[in-house]
């Protein structure tokens, strides 16, 4: 596990993160790869939710944000735009984050969702507005 990995599970991925399995693969302010599984985050009819795939595309984005403010930054709001490709119906998804633009006060990331065939699920572009730590 390499210290960014470790970094992120000491954060924690919250409750939210944790019910639905998401997992951190590889962790850097550069970039960001998480799983999760289909199966229990699904709809009735047995695709993957699109909400399941913003989750993992805001918690992929949001933590790489966190990565690049340091300790003396927290992000306080994000805006996420999203597009769905296509249903996951069994296996992972696996969404990567990169970097499109850092800054101070603001650090944006493309994630990009994929199926276990590769097929693209998601699309998002995550902002998120990076505060002074209280105390910092």
């Amino acid at each position: 596990m390499t210290d960014d990995v470790e970094k992120v599970a000491r954060l924690g991925l919250g409750e939210l993160g944790e019910s639905m399995g998401i997992e951190i693969l590889e962790a850097s302010a550069d970039r960001m790869v998480g799983r999760m599984p289909v199966a229990g985050n699904r709809q009735p009819f047995g695709l993957l939710h699109g909400g399941a795939n913003v989750v993992l595309a805001e918690t992929l984005g949001s933590i790489a944000a966190a990565l690049h403010g340091g300790p003396e930054k927290v992000p306080v709001g994000i805006e996420i735009n999203a597009t769905h490709h296509a249903s996951a119906t069994e296996g992972y998804v696996t969404g990567t984050a990169t970097p499109i633009s850092r800054g101070r006060t603001l650090a944006t990331y493309e994630v990009v969702i994929v199926d276990d065939a590769g097929r693209r699920t998601c699309t998002s572009r995550i902002t998120c507005l990076l505060r002074d730590r209280p105390g910092a």
